[in-house]
């Protein structure tokens, strides 16, 4: 853990000294979504600190490698169990020492631990949700319907999108507590990672490449996409699936059993996704459930054409035959038929790259969500 001896006391300090506290997975929507924002934040006016709750004491915190990398401030909370009380007392000590005036969490452990955390401090909080799940198993579901409920306790609660306030709106005095600030993508950061993977590069030689970029589980639909593509045994399309997750060994027997393993490539976490991602002729999200889907605003951001589920979050984004293709939720047969379109349609290809990156950067740039999140900070304190 890093500590910070040389803080301000409240009476002197000018800055508003904030907290992100994100998961440990890796770098994620979620996890990026926090890099973007503190990135960009109103640096004379928001100081941010970021820190991660590590369940098993030898692995990696990616969102701290990534922060330390660049000069922020990070914290590795160790935490034996799910709910670890230790993780509570690390968590309060680092509020205090290092005079944390709004502690910002992303999801529901950190929200549960960070609602515990600041008691007895000075210490605001507020949460950003990045989503649901859909059809969760019953521990899952228990984790969510607690975490919707301590809400009621947060100073704010800020939503990715309307969809999302609507369903919390039901929850009876929460309204008062609910800002939208929508998602952000670090176009500038996307624009500079213009290196291509020589790796990819060989790899994609002579065909038509589908590329997906995410977390490997059960609610983004992967297996619509292997279907799709075994569905088109002569087609020249390869895949690249690139993330890690509890799904990839099912998904790896499932290419198998389609007779589609050489058409198909797993190459797990990589910090150099965007390298990979400018070589895809198409990313496809075929999700069952999304908040405003990161991975979607960021292949918009690069030109690379999108083809999504017709689902709500994804609607925010993808104006069918506008900036991308909707498809129907776990139909592979519609997923196919889309795929043929976009391959045998020039126009359509550039139609998508041009407005799809407009799009975002009108309406999602990371520059545009932290000043929002600067005012509503300044408001907070």
């Amino acid at each position: 853990m890093i500590t910070d001896p040389g803080h301000m006391c409240s009476a002197n300090k000018k800055k508003i000294r904030v907290l992100q506290l994100g998961s440990s997975n890796g770098l994620f929507g979620a996890e990026r979504w926090i890099l973007a924002l503190v990135n960009h934040l109103e640096k004379e006016v928001v100081e941010s600190l970021v820190a991660s709750i590590r369940d098993a004491s030898d692995s990696e915190i990616p969102l701290c490698i990534e922060a330390e990398k660049r000069k922020m401030k990070s914290y590795v909370i160790d935490s034996s169990g799910l709910l670890g009380v230790s993780a509570v007392k690390q968590l309060r000590k680092i509020i205090v020492e290092a005079d944390v005036d709004i502690l910002h969490t992303h999801g529901y452990k950190t929200d549960i631990i960070g609602l515990l955390a600041i008691s007895g401090t000075h210490c605001k909080i507020i949460t950003t949700p990045h989503g649901w799940t859909k059809n969760p198993d019953f521990k899952l579901f228990v984790y969510e319907v607690v975490d919707r409920l301590v809400f009621y306790f947060f100073d704010r609660v800020v939503i990715l999108s309307d969809t999302m306030k609507r369903s919390l709106e039901k929850m009876p005095l929460l309204s008062k507590k609910l800002d939208v600030i929508n998602n952000g993508v670090d176009i500038e950061e996307l624009d500079q990672d213009n290196v291509l993977s020589d790796e990819l590069l060989t790899w994609k030689e002579n065909c038509f490449l589908i590329g997906y970029i995410g977390r490997l589980v059960e609610g983004k639909g992967l297996a619509t996409l292997l279907k799709a593509v075994a569905s088109h045994a002569t087609a020249d399309w390869k895949v690249a699936v690139v993330g890690v997750g509890d799904k990839r060994d099912e998904l790896i027997a499932l290419a198998a059993d389609l007779e589609i393993e050489d058409r198909v490539r797993f190459f797990g976490y990589r910090e150099d996704r965007v390298s990979l991602l400018r070589l895809f002729d198409v990313f496809v999200l075929p999700s069952r459930s999304e908040g405003t889907p990161r991975c979607v605003m960021e292949s918009m951001a690069a030109m690379v054409p999108v083809i999504a589920s017709d689902i709500a979050g994804c609607r925010k984004l993808i104006s069918d035959k506008v900036t991308g293709s909707l498809v129907q939720v776990d139909n592979h047969k519609d997923l196919a038929d889309k795929i043929v379109e976009l391959q045998s349609d020039p126009e359509l290809v550039n139609r998508y790259k041009r407005n799809g990156r407009a799009f975002i950067e009108e309406h999602y740039s990371a520059v545009k969500m932290a000043e929002n999140y600067t005012k509503l900070y300044k408001k907070i304190v």
